[in-house]
């Protein structure tokens, strides 16, 4: 058992990582971190589902574990579940990561470890950040303290600010292949070997989704709605009902997924000021706070619906990506085998420069979506170029 065991595919991260705790061993804790195998800030890049943020937070145990990670242990255990007092692990579920949260975050870490030889901040989107936060994070990272190290991960080295990304270590994990993403299922998790092999193939290596998909009919299901949607792009008509169909299957998995989360949050927090304790009121500040954490939860919701239109058009995206293979002449790896006939027909029918125009037209709108631009108004011109 170890840390690093869920590291799937990414034997050359865990051999530097291993390195690099062991060089802290011996060390002298009275000297700042600098060796060829340690440093005080890390930059983690990969693409989705590679594990970037899983091998930050392995990293970030076997730092405090004092058996270099055994992944059992209570600092183990505490560390990965964000209770140990000496491990930060920040996570957005908003659209961006603000000043104000990165002022307070460097207020904590500021205090010499309570427990062990280190304090270690991981920051699972530091692509998030915005500008004003992302200056005001390099000054700490130009000036970190003795015993802090930081782990920052992003989808690539240029979601990072120029300025952070000069000062930290930088570590390329990579897309896990889809024989090893079964296996995990299959181990792991108990999978069927013609579920872990579905799921792996569609998920394109990503771990958490290959998962999600493996163990979630409905999900399954969902995918299968969206697949279909290129084969029914006849005209304007149905591009806009099926980019209307896109945001309703994503507003909807987002509102099954955070209705109960919000209410619990609110009922605990209501709790928290003093809610039915006295039969009055809450407490002075309470209203407030409700309302903060209200226009925390919308912009939650903004994001998972965002998320949930870029996952479904990267799903779209591989339905081309079949039909370009099929117009070369490849039909060996197909993604989307359970559509094959379709797909083949599709081919026969069109020109492979349209299916290159269509694959180019998705991960514009993808970057659009990223920069905030209306959902609806983005799928609706995706669809009428992908319907032409």
């Amino acid at each position: 058992m170890s840390v690093y065991t869920d590291l799937v595919g990414q034997e050359h991260i865990v051999e530097i990582l291993q390195k690099a705790v062991a060089a802290t061993r011996t060390e002298d804790l009275d000297r700042e971190i600098s060796s060829q195998e340690m440093t005080h800030a890390w930059v983690f890049t990969g693409p989705p589902g590679s594990g970037r943020s899983s091998a930050a937070i392995a990293f970030a145990q076997a730092l405090i574990c004092s058996n270099n990670g055994c992944g059992t242990c209570n600092a183990c255990r505490s560390a990965v579940n964000g209770t140990h007092p000496d491990v930060e692990i920040i996570r957005t579920e908003g659209l961006s990561i603000k000043i104000d949260e990165v002022r307070e975050l460097l207020t904590r870490v500021a205090w010499a470890p309570s427990m062990g030889g280190w304090r270690v901040v991981v920051m699972e989107d530091a692509d998030r950040l915005t500008e004003s936060a992302a200056n005001t994070l390099l000054k700490a990272i130009e000036e970190p303290g003795n015993r802090t190290v930081w782990l920052l991960c992003a989808p690539t080295l240029h979601d990072v600010l120029p300025t952070i990304r000069s000062r930290c270590r930088h570590l390329q994990l990579v897309t896990p292949s889809n024989y090893a993403v079964a296996q995990v299922l299959q181990n792991r998790d108990g999978i069927s070997p013609q579920m872990a092999d579905f799921a792996a193939r569609v998920s394109q290596g990503h771990i958490g989704r290959a998962r999600y998909l493996a163990t979630n009919e409905s999900v399954r299901n969902t995918r299968t709605t969206i697949m279909k949607l290129p084969l029914t792009l006849k005209g304007i008509s149905s591009a806009f009902s099926a980019a209307q169909t896109l945001i309703d299957l994503a507003t909807e998995q987002a509102n099954n997924e955070s209705e109960a989360r919000n209410q619990n949050e609110i009922d605990d927090l209501s709790l928290a000021y003093g809610k039915g304790a006295t039969g009055r009121g809450m407490a002075t500040g309470g209203s407030k706070a409700i309302k903060d954490l209200e226009k925390e939860q919308k912009t939650r919701s903004t994001r998972m619906v965002r998320d949930g239109l870029d996952s479904a058009l990267l799903d779209i995206a591989t339905f081309y990506r079949d039909v370009m293979m099929i117009q070369a002449g490849s039909t060996d790896s197909l993604i989307n085998q359970e559509l094959e006939n379709q797909i083949m027909t599709y081919a026969t029918n069109t020109k492979s420069h349209t299916t290159i125009n269509k694959i180019n037209a998705i991960m514009s709108a993808r970057v659009c979506l990223n920069h905030n631009a209306a959902p609806l108004l983005t799928v609706e011109a995706l669809m009428c170029v992908l319907a032409r």
